[in-house]
């Protein structure tokens, strides 16, 4: 496959999961399902904003510029027509490891949100919302998800949306890997379909 086309590829596979990791980040900010009472009710990590600004906004960018690399005009680039897909495909590193940043970051807020667990209260918070358990102790023990006595479901809640974005993080890390190593290939060897309207 083209280092264009397989860039291609990976831009559309990298929009609908930037689009899920900012829905899963906005329905966060709704514990439970339902509306907070103030921001001091939801959980810290929603407010660092992992899938709004590192799997969606940080991602989106790269996603276009993979998209477009299949339609790059290369002619006219010093008298050599390779030489403006291998600059695009140079261009796309930098685009790759951006994406990189923002799918780590996005990962890493995840698993300290999934290892801290949901603010919800409990019998002994007297209505107020705190962290009542302590390195991922509740996730092989679900019997303690019975301490979070409101909102109903937030253990659930919590565990549900920020693992999507663990994994769906985890995926764009991987895409925007590939393409550091396809951006490599692309640079070095050029683009294996021919351009300027040959029709390859």
């Amino acid at each position: 496959m083209c280092s264009g086309n397989f860039a291609k590829c990976l831009g559309i596979t990298l929009i609908p999961l930037a689009i899920l990791c900012f829905l899963c980040n906005v329905l966060l900010f709704f514990p439970g399902g339902k509306t907070a009472a103030n921001n001091e009710d939801i959980t810290d990590e929603v407010w660092f904003f992992g899938g709004i600004l590192g799997s969606c906004a940080l991602m989106i960018f790269p996603a276009l510029v993979f998209l477009g690399l299949k339609n790059n005009d290369c002619c006219g680039c010093c008298g050599n027509e390779s030489c403006g897909k291998r600059f695009a495909m140079f261009f796309s590193i930098i685009f790759a490891g951006i994406g990189l940043l923002g799918a780590g970051y996005s990962f890493i807020v995840s698993a300290v949100a999934i290892n801290r667990g949901p603010k919800c209260v409990t019998a002994y918070s007297n209505g107020t919302f705190v962290y009542p358990f302590h390195d991922g102790n509740y996730l092989s023990n679900n019997t303690m998800w019975d301490e979070c006595k409101a909102p109903s479901g937030i253990v659930t809640w919590h565990l549900t949306l920020f693992s999507m974005l663990l994994i769906m993080g985890l995926v764009q890390v991987a895409l925007c890997a590939f393409q550091v190593i396809n951006g490599v290939i692309g640079t070095i060897c050029g683009d294996c379909c021919g351009c300027c309207g040959d029709g390859k």
